[in-house]
């Protein structure tokens, strides 16, 4: 009997740190058929994708260089950006940091 080969998990690159990881371990953030953008916790959600890791470091990056408006091709006001930061802070078992003791 074969054994099958192990499957790579699929890998995803982070736009505020630009770091491939694993798709598990990043939260996707989304554009909404609507216009929305919003996490998606499960990603499954449709729209247009994009990959961040779980710091609050990352959105910075990606906010200072504009990196989810160029993925979703339009501009995002202050207030989502706050509202995601909330949102990725909630995220079970991503938003804290691993501990370093």
């Amino acid at each position: 009997m074969q054994q099958r080969p192990q499957k790579k998990p699929p890998l995803r690159r982070c736009v505020g740190c630009n770091a491939q990881k694993p798709k598990r371990e990043l939260v996707r953030v989304v554009r909404t058929p609507q216009g929305e953008v919003c996490l998606d916790a499960t990603g499954k959600l449709a729209g247009r994708g994009a990959y961040l890791c779980p710091q609050p470091a990352c959105l910075a990056k990606a906010r200072k260089a504009k990196r989810l408006e160029h993925a979703f091709g339009l501009a995002i006001p202050p207030e989502i950006y706050d509202a995601l930061a909330g949102q990725l802070a909630a995220v079970p078992g991503k938003g804290a940091p691993p501990d370093a003791g």
